[in-house]
């Protein structure tokens, strides 16, 4: 009998590595359609200050969900949190519409596995800028879970539930904003926030690993981005985060913004995450740059505590 594991989540292919690079066609429609929506409306409306308040307002909020949720707890499990704050940060991150919480979370481990080698989902070294900024999303080699990257997640069902009906959280946002605010709240709110919320997190994957500088001199081509961290609360700092993905933190020097793991913080000191993971010191010295190498080790400390 199968387990429900096994049932829950369907087999993965032996191979994980993409196979096509066939761009969406008709799949893909929605999401140009936003887009249009979007650039559309605000010429048909007009602009308004009060509408980019409240897009700003929906895209910080929802791109806390990706960093926290997303990324940091999801992919990384750079903290931990009950079942229902876990579930609570799985609906707020896919309140951004990229897709189901395991699905990304799959891939982006896929991506840390072999950053910028063959195997990256999303590297601009072996594909180029527009593909890993836009081009692997909407390609239909990337449409499936990968299962086995996220087994740790896949055995809640209300997760797996939610990976299968990602539409459900944002098709919800729209309705409510046109029940509030009408046309003008659904245009601002949703098409113009989303449109941005999606180019804001789609340039970790590219811009990240081209644009920046370099403290750690990790095998693959991240980047530290002070703009790109503050367009994404932090995540513009991934060099950093390449270095030691596990940690909560990844602004690793008090000048570093990092505003999602300052709202983490806060969680933490209310009791609703615990555990926040934090670099360890061999890694906090600004005039010392600690060179990785190809095993994952690092010169002169062949092995730091948590090492992700």
């Amino acid at each position: 009998m199968a387990s429900k594991l096994e049932e829950a989540a369907p087999a993965a292919s032996a191979d994980v590595r993409p196979r096509r690079r066939r761009l969406g066609g008709a799949a893909s429609l929605p999401f140009w359609g936003v887009h249009l929506a979007a650039v559309g409306g605000v010429i048909w409306a007009g602009w308004s200050w009060t509408g980019l308040l409240l897009a700003a307002a929906l895209y910080f909020a929802r791109m806390f969900f990706v960093t926290a949720g997303y990324h940091r707890y999801f992919s990384h499990r750079a903290f931990k949190a009950s079942r229902p704050v876990q579930f609570a940060l799985a609906v707020g991150a896919t309140l951004s519409a990229q897709k189901g919480v395991l699905w990304w979370a799959a891939n982006h481990r896929l991506h840390h596995r072999d950053s910028d080698g063959p195997a990256d989902v999303h590297s601009p070294r072996q594909r180029g800028l527009w593909w890993s900024h836009l081009g692997w999303i909407l390609s239909d080699a990337h449409v499936e879970t990968e299962w086995r990257m996220i087994r740790d997640f896949a055995r809640y069902p209300e997760l797996c539930w939610l990976n299968r009906h990602y539409l459900v959280p944002p098709i919800a946002l729209a309705m409510v904003l046109v029940l509030v605010g009408g046309w003008w709240a659904f245009l601002w709110g949703f098409l113009v926030s989303t449109t941005l919320l999606w180019h804001g997190t789609f340039l970790v994957n590219s811009l990240a690993h081209v644009v920046g500088s370099r403290r750690y001199e990790t095998t693959d081509d991240s980047r530290n981005n002070f703009g790109i961290a503050l367009l994404t609360m932090g995540e513009g700092w991934h060099n950093n985060h390449h270095r030691f993905a596990a940690s909560a933190r990844q602004g690793f020097f008090w000048w570093e913004a990092d505003a999602t793991y300052y709202v983490l913080w806060l969680m933490q000191r209310v009791g609703l995450i615990w555990d926040l993971r934090a670099p360890p010191d061999a890694l906090l010295v600004e005039d010392k740059p600690i060179v990785t190498t190809e095993d994952g080790g690092t010169l002169g400390v062949r092995r730091v505590e948590g090492e992700a």
